[in-house]
């Protein structure tokens, strides 16, 4: 491997890192409607991009399901209030809509189109939880990330998951583990999370590098490189947020599971 194959991506990988802190620090300041706009606009546009992995871009079945995810999740918050756990059904109207309009490949994307729902759903709450887990989750996401690319290229050696993602190693996945790691046990040092964020900060980091292997997979099924080009040179917003999907979805069960530490 050339040294221009092994960096390849760097860029790539700098700009969904700077992108993501961004996106934290906004956070830090916004809240509230800008929030709740922003987050259900970048997940319907998320839904618009599986779409076009099944359907002719701009059809109307590709519009017409990023609306119908757009409503939905700005709908469920109201819905969860009066109705309890009904409220949840909601989310399920997307995958549907995959089923019934999107039929090339439904069976994969009804699945993936509800997880986005759920993540997006975790991402409204998380907020409900203040800025310091939100940025926490940002952070241990881009540095688990980052140490997995760079030992990645720097060690190498035997790949992960080579049918799936043939580029990731155990050397990657296990960097970035350690990566979130060190995350939690700063920001539970610092007091901004509980010291029972920084217990779970590997299984997020491990959940994160599934979220990207995840739709990496859905991509190559449906034999496209990127999610869509809403991002000149560097694909979709699917793209860029794959890894923090993985990771909100995590938080999510755990919390489920784990009812108070979490």
């Amino acid at each position: 491997m050339t040294a221009g194959d092994r960096w390849g991506d760097l860029r790539v990988r700098v700009v969904s890192a700077t992108v993501l802190i961004v996106l934290g620090c906004v956070e830090v300041w916004l809240g509230g409607t800008f929030f709740r706009v922003a987050v259900v606009g970048v997940f319907a546009v998320m839904i618009w991009e599986l779409a076009g992995l099944a359907a002719p871009p701009g059809s109307v079945t590709q519009l017409g399901l990023a609306g119908l995810a757009g409503l939905c999740l700005w709908l469920h918050p109201a819905l969860l209030q009066g109705l309890g756990l009904l409220g949840w059904g909601v989310l399920l109207v997307p995958s549907i809509g995959f089923v019934v309009a999107a039929r090339a490949d439904a069976r994969v994307l009804a699945p993936y189109a509800l997880a986005l729902m759920l993540a997006a759903a975790g991402f409204m709450d998380l907020r409900t939880h203040g800025a310091g887990v939100f940025v926490w989750l940002v952070t241990l996401v881009v540095a688990s990330d980052t140490m997995g690319y760079f030992a990645g290229r720097l060690i190498g050696g035997p790949k992960f998951w080579p049918a799936v993602s043939p580029k990731k190693t155990w050397a990657g996945a296990v960097a970035g583990w350690m990566g979130a790691g060190v995350v939690g046990v700063v920001f539970a040092g610092l007091g901004v999370v509980p010291w029972a964020y920084a217990l779970v900060s590997p299984l997020i980091g491990f959940a994160s590098q599934l979220g990207d292997i995840v739709e990496s997979w859905i991509k190559r099924r449906a034999g496209a490189k990127d999610s869509s080009r809403l991002i000149p040179g560097h694909g979709g917003v699917m793209d860029r947020f794959d890894s923090l999907v993985g990771a909100v979805l995590a938080l999510q069960v755990l919390g489920w599971v784990m009812a108070g530490p979490v």
